[in-house]
């Protein structure tokens, strides 16, 4: 085996390059939520999710027609395709380091910069090879080039050896890349066949061109050891399965494909929807392969194209009904899936959970509308059956407005109870939020920071009933609980009904301390486990309240966590003077301005959306049962596993 690069800078003489590598590798690791979203288990396959990003890269710009996904005995993984393979020769702006070694090593290289590798791409453009490695104790890539193979090894984001020549491979092209998620970084979370199964199987939906490998060593009784995919039908064929032989309105989706090389940025649309009256509606995005689960431009695109479609008809045909159809009533028993191929896309986010490509949204709803105003034209009797029912939802939608108007009068009259519910004025569910705070104190400043029209409070007396496990006869005796399914128009468990629903958001919003995040921990777990859907759809939320006020002069600054005060503080506010730093107790010490511009206002706030993996549902319930339930031994076994990747105690 040979040194490529031998002859040049001695390994012990560093520049200020070398300096660079370690604080971009460094910096990952101390916050790797940042690059992939946290620590937990759904961060943990994100990091696969990004080497097979790399390797549909290629198979999207024509070059490979293959992807291989390997899980090993030993929690390794491996992701191999038939592409061009990774560039090996010395980099220009830096000789003494192949181009292998930059891309693996620092943040921010790659080879989607330009466009002229990748006419579009899904990886984290230069960010997702580094970051996979920086949280990796050993990661190797092996690159068959020119009838060449080459090799190199790192751990930790660190080279541990330079790029080696290990001999001829005639028959062989692309790239393979092995790694195992570093312990210290995930603790004892593993890599889960299913899940890595599902992965793979998706990637081959989105792009039909290419056939996708797996194999696992790793026997979980369910997930096949080895199998190939290879869909012609694309997401025709990924909605067909996904909808799993439920009574559709139409007996073939709208489904199809458009090229937009007319628009200022060229690229692809590809979509598939039906409608169905045997469950809830879905939609799942895509962009370049990667999965948009927040949405984006592109989604509101295509409902667009969706929405001003079906009206057109119903106008077409005398249906004035048709008029009075909303986005929501499209969504309600629509399965759909929209799939976007554009160059340079932007996100909101580096880990790309919404697209925010502003050109995206006109090229998607004029490249679908016309060909849904074809297939609506072509296919009467689908067209016709899903116009009354989308029309029937508008009318059950508009009928549980004039009730909730009704409504919403009874239950503040029940509510009139000294430091309860405090309610909006707004006589519509839309655009309204509650907020669950806790404590008088902090009720107090919330009524003078929120919006009267549209924000509502509800104070809580102390921590409410742990409801896991909890009689049914003790749930409906709490005081607590009672108000709180009162103050939101619903029942709880089975009865509950989402549409019941008072208000747009729910919002807990508790002090940043121990204390709080109990507290928040209780409620989150009543919504769990007794209104499941308002988590699902989206309703429930966290508010993000500050923990440090920074001020110098009229300068003013919040901040979240100790980081990002030490950040501020090193940095400055821009004023003159001392930096005066004032730690927040809890959220009866902010005044209402403090309140209003860090939590309530929604043009300067930051909520966190509570959600559910879909991926893993069963994995949340048996979280929640491990932390909240009635076995101490339970929460035992997981401080144990847990406890030495806590960085800081608030106590």
């Amino acid at each position: 085996m040979t040194d490529l690069l031998s002859g040049s800078e001695p390994a012990s003489d560093y520049d200020a390059s070398s300096i660079q590598v370690l604080e971009d590798m460094e910096h990952v690791r101390l916050r790797p939520g940042m690059y992939i979203g946290g620590k937990d288990d759904r961060a943990l396959h994100h990091m696969v999710a990004e080497i097979i990003d790399n390797s549909m890269d290629e198979a999207v710009a024509g070059h490979a027609t293959w992807i291989e996904v390997e899980l090993h005995e030993n929690g390794h993984v491996s992701v191999r395709d038939n592409g061009r393979g990774i560039p090996t020769g010395p980099h220009p702006k830096d000789p003494t380091k192949s181009a292998l070694e930059i891309i693996f090593c620092t943040l921010n290289a790659g080879g989607k910069f330009s466009g002229d590798s990748y006419e579009t791409s899904g990886g984290l453009h230069g960010v997702g090879s580094s970051v996979v490695n920086a949280l990796s104790d050993h990661l190797r890539v092996e690159v068959a080039r020119n009838k060449e193979l080459y090799a190199m090894e790192f751990s930790r984001g660190l080279p541990q050896g330079k790029l080696e020549r290990i001999g001829a491979a005639p028959n062989r092209r692309g790239t393979a890349v092995t790694f195992h998620p570093d312990p210290d970084i995930f603790g004892a979370l593993q890599l889960k066949p299913a899940r890595l199964f599902k992965m793979a199987r998706s990637k081959a939906y989105l792009f039909s061109g290419v056939e996708i490998r797996w194999k696992t060593e790793i026997d979980d009784g369910e997930t096949p050891k080895e199998a190939k995919f290879h869909f012609p039908g694309g997401l025709a064929d990924y909605l067909k399965e996904a909808m799993g032989g439920a009574t559709t309105y139409a007996e073939t989706p709208f489904a199809g494909s458009v090229s937009f090389e007319k628009f200022k940025v060229p690229g692809k649309v590809e979509w598939a929807i039906n409608w169905t009256p045997a469950r809830d509606g879905f939609i799942q995005s895509y962009c370049n392969t990667v999965p948009t689960p927040e949405g984006g431009t592109h989604e509101a695109g295509f409902w667009a194209a969706i929405l001003k479609g079906i009206k057109a008809y119903g106008e077409l045909v005398n249906n004035r009904k048709a008029t009075t159809i909303t986005r929501e009533d499209l969504m309600t028993g629509a399965g759909a899936l929209v799939s976007c191929f554009i160059r340079d896309p932007e996100f909101v986010g580096q880990t790309k959970d919404r697209l925010a490509t502003v050109e995206a949204q006109r090229m998607v709803e004029n490249s679908v509308r016309d060909h849904f105003d074809n297939w609506l034209a072509a296919d009467t009797k689908s067209a016709g059956a899903i116009l009354d029912f989308l029309v029937l939802r508008a009318e059950e939608r508009l009928r549980r407005r004039q009730e909730k108007e009704t409504s919403r009068k009874t239950a503040t009259q029940k509510l009139r109870l000294p430091g309860k519910l405090t309610d909006c004025s707004s006589k519509s569910r839309e655009g309204t939020e509650l907020f669950i705070v806790e404590g008088d104190s902090a009720g107090g400043s919330a009524k003078m920071a929120r919006d009267r029209k549209t924000q509502a409070l509800l104070p809580l007396r102390g921590k409410i009933l742990n409801v896991l496990g909890a009689a049914s006869a003790k749930l409906g005796s709490n005081a607590e609980i009672s108000d709180l399914s009162q103050a939101l128009g619903v029942s709880l468990g089975a009865k509950f009904n989402v549409d019941d629903l008072r208000y747009d958001k729910v919002i807990i919003m508790t002090d940043a301390d121990v204390d709080g995040a109990h507290i928040a921990a209780l409620l989150m777990t009543f919504f769990f486990t007794q209104m499941r859907p308002m988590i699902d759809a989206g309703h429930l939320y966290l508010a993000c309240p500050p923990l440090y006020r920074l001020t110098q002069g009229s300068r003013r600054a919040y901040c979240l966590d100790e980081a990002e005060r030490d950040m501020w503080l090193e940095k400055g506010l821009g004023g003159s003077g001392k930096i005066d730093v004032s730690r927040f107790k809890g959220l009866g010490e902010m005044d209402a301005k403090d309140l209003k511009d860090t939590t309530m206002n929604p043009a300067t706030r930051k909520l966190i959306r509570v959600t559910i993996d879909e991926d893993e549902p069963g994995q949340t319930g048996d979280l929640v049962e491990r932390l909240m339930g009635k076995k101490p031994e339970l929460r035992f076994e997981y401080i144990q596993e847990n406890a030495r990747f806590v960085v800081e105690l608030d106590v």
